[in-house]
């Protein structure tokens, strides 16, 4: 357990956290959290050189998801970037930032949730991981699921959405309502890379969200 508590508080500092305030008593991971984090790792370090699929020839870190073990949400995207390859860390880079910014403006830290994407290795040019790959790495995603047992899902993304949903429909579709995925609520959104690109698309963005965190919140 302390090996895993030690993990869980590094992967709070990765995130930004630099501090954490407490009075005499220690700081004390409960024991479903704990034994969550611990199962979590132990998969991490399980699949960490996984040969299933080509994208393994160009992976750096195999980026396997980050966040809260007992978390009420689990976002999804598609593939780590360059710096999510790097870093071993899911959403680090520009689309990382936003997407840390699009969760505060709906009053959620990124601390608070569960990250994870389709694949776990970078597709080479960051283009969209083919479906052979995707089926490749899903069952580590549902593994994760399993373990985290989250109530709520915001998928990041076309290929997020359309890979979990096993549909074909465009985004504006997509975005019309909620889904169900794992017989839980899901909603889909653009993915924060494609705001960066898009402008136009972060007011239908700010309004997907907004759906979302009325049902995230009375989940809580």
């Amino acid at each position: 357990m302390k090996k895993g508590i030690r993990q869980y508080l590094e992967q709070l500092q990765a995130s930004g956290i630099k501090e954490i305030y407490h009075t005499k008593q220690p700081i004390i991971l409960s024991p479903v959290a704990g034994d969550k984090l611990n199962q979590l790792l132990e998969k991490q370090e399980t699949y960490k050189n996984c040969q299933k699929c080509p994208l393994s020839a160009g992976r750096i870190k195999f980026v396997y998801g980050e966040g809260n073990p007992d978390a009420t949400c689990m976002v999804i995207g598609e593939a780590p970037g360059d710096q999510e390859n790097q870093t071993g860390r899911p959403f680090v880079g520009r689309a990382g930032q936003l997407l840390d910014k699009m969760l505060l403006a709906i009053n959620i830290r990124r601390e608070d949730v569960y990250i994870a994407n389709i694949v776990k290795c970078r597709p080479p040019g960051n283009r969209n991981p083919e479906q052979s790959e995707r089926l490749a790495c899903l069952p580590y995603l549902h593994e994760q699921i399993e373990i985290i047992q989250p109530k709520i899902f915001l998928f990041m993304g076309l290929v997020s959405a359309q890979t979990l949903l096993e549909t074909k429909k465009p985004m504006h579709e997509l975005r019309e309502t909620y889904h169900n995925y794992m017989e839980r609520p899901a909603y889909v959104t653009y993915h924060p890379s494609a705001l960066l690109r898009n402008e136009n698309w972060k007011r239908p963005a700010w309004e997907d969200l907004q759906k979302f965190q009325k049902v995230y919140e009375s989940l809580l």
